[in-house]
């Protein structure tokens, strides 16, 4: 199982309408009733999967390269992957990103000529030298810089950005930051196949993506093929400041059900063998004394 956390950081994962992890963070001195709900902070944060609906293209955001583009020139040709992030983000964006990418790479289709990759950011704060930055990132650990023009990642206006992320169906919620200027966003975990004329095809819950129904989720879009709806698992996830008592920010990755039975699986193993290993080192010793 794996689990990725900053000091004072908690994880949480949800199976809408029911709890199936409890939120719990680090430095409290007592533990309290468990709560069926999640936190009131995540209130208005989720993803409401819109299928069928077609993104608002006429929608103007900035590319990595600093030039005004429209939404609607990254379609009609092929289909395209959404994700909703934002750059600043501590952690979950970018192990949204990571797992994004990881799946590409076993995947035979190839951004700009099979689909490309779209990536907006939720911050109308920031600019194009993030933007720029997210882009080299992603690009040298995709592996494959000739496919640079499939890769694009956008910063625009508060106006867009929130008629982009209601189409989706994306909730998230602003927080101001320890100092009262640095603004921080608790938002879930999704990626979007959308189709060649804009609407939204499937959606992807998490950070960790399976390559094989991505490839399938691609090839039915591009026909213009709508998926169907996916367990909304949701990951929730933020930081507890002690020195404010406030919940500030969403910074922690999904702990996966599937990881963890892993473990026990691979536990039992271990011990099942250890213990036969025991059994035959000292069957030897019990029979001699007997024949003594």
């Amino acid at each position: 199982m794996k689990a990725a956390m900053f000091a004072g950081a908690i994880c949480a994962t949800l199976l809408t309408p029911v709890l199936v992890a409890q939120v719990s963070s680090y430095g409290d001195k007592e533990t309290g009733p468990v709560n069926d709900k999640p936190p009131a902070i995540l209130h208005g944060v989720g993803i409401a999967q819109n299928l069928n609906q077609k993104l608002p293209l006429d929608l103007t955001f900035t590319d990595d390269a600093g030039k005004q583009v429209e939404l609607a020139s990254y379609f009609g040709k092929r289909p395209a992957i959404l994700a909703l992030v934002y750059y600043q983000c501590p952690m979950l964006c970018s192990e949204e990103l990571n797992g994004l990418t990881g799946a590409l790479q076993m995947v035979n289709f190839v951004p700009g000529r099979d689909f490309d990759v779209i990536v907006v950011s939720i911050d109308p704060s920031e600019g194009t030298d993030l933007a720029a930055a997210k882009k080299r990132s992603y690009l040298h650990r995709y592996g494959h810089p000739e496919t640079a023009a499939g890769w694009h990642f956008l910063t625009g206006t508060q106006t867009n950005i929130d008629a982009l992320t209601k189409a989706v169906g994306f909730g998230y919620v602003k927080i101001p930051g320890p100092d009262g200027k640095l603004t921080q966003f608790a938002h879930a975990s999704s990626i979007q196949i959308v189709t060649p004329e804009g609407k939204l095809a499937q959606y992807y819950m998490g950070v960790e993506y399976s390559p094989k129904d991505m490839l399938l989720g691609l090839n039915e879009a591009s026909s213009n093929r709508i998926g169907s709806p996916v367990d909304n698992i949701l990951t929730y996830c933020y930081h507890y400041d002690p020195q404010t008592n406030r919940h500030s920010l969403i910074v922690a990755r999904v702990v996966q059900l599937g990881g963890f039975l892993t473990l026990v699986l691979l536990g039992g193993f271990m011990v099942i063998m250890f213990r036969r290993d025991y059994r035959q080192a000292h069957l030897p010793v019990k029979e001699a004394k007997v024949n003594g």
